[in-house]
């Protein structure tokens, strides 16, 4: 209970929260390092995972992938690509990238396999082509899926963007790794409470979104 108010404390202070190495400036980094991440994967993940779930071909090699890309470890694969780059933004940004893939493969395939098979037939009975099904249909109707995609790769990635420090780039992780080096303890727990409660925060504000994107009459969990 003691370091818990000494961390707390530590995020009180005054001189945490001014100058280039303060937590809103390390928080602004952990935010851009994590939108670079999951963005990066989104520009991937979310067309295959859509053209898998709207053709219902090749499920099982991306399934089959995203299952391994799951099980890669991130601290490893950041000190493996910090060998292989150097230095830099690169490295961590990439571990970040192949971390957040299969969260949205999966939200983007069964976005389109939740839809009602009745209503594709429908809509194709109407005449429309199959981009028209699948951008005014299924991703419609599947947007809260796909959005908890986005959601468990955000809150994945931002509690493991921490791991950037670990190659000496910035970031909440910056706290803890100092924190360590220097035995201060109320500064490496500080940051890793200010890392929980970004990851809380991110995955409210996305759970708010799923909501407000679900169809009308939906039920709601």
């Amino acid at each position: 209970m003691t370091q818990l108010l000494e961390a707390l404390a530590w995020i009180a202070d005054p001189t945490r929260w001014s100058g280039p190495g303060s937590i809103p400036v390390r928080l602004l980094e952990h935010l851009w390092y994590t939108l670079l991440g999951v963005g990066i994967a989104a520009l991937v993940a979310i067309p295959v995972g859509l053209l898998v779930g709207h053709t219902r071909r090749g499920r099982g090699p991306v399934v089959a992938l995203s299952g391994a890309a799951r099980a890669l470890p991130t601290l490893g694969l950041v000190t493996l690509f910090g060998l292989w780059l150097g230095i830099g933004l690169t490295a961590p940004v990439l571990a970040f990238v192949i971390l957040a893939i299969p969260s949205l493969l999966a939200g983007a395939y069964s976005a389109c396999e939740a839809v009602d098979p009745r209503t594709v037939d429908a809509a194709r009975a109407q005449g429309m082509t199959e981009w028209q099904i699948l951008t005014r249909v299924e991703v419609p109707l599947g947007l809260p899926l796909l959005i908890g995609g986005v959601r468990l790769a955000a809150v994945q990635v931002v509690a493991t963007v921490m791991l950037a420090s670990y190659i000496g780039n910035g970031g909440l992780g910056r706290f803890i790794f100092l924190g360590l080096n220097l035995s201060d303890y109320p500064q490496m727990l500080g940051g890793s409470i200010l890392v929980v409660a970004l990851a809380l925060v991110i995955d409210l504000a996305l759970r708010l979104v799923e909501r407000l994107t679900a169809p009308r009459g939906a039920a709601r969990t």
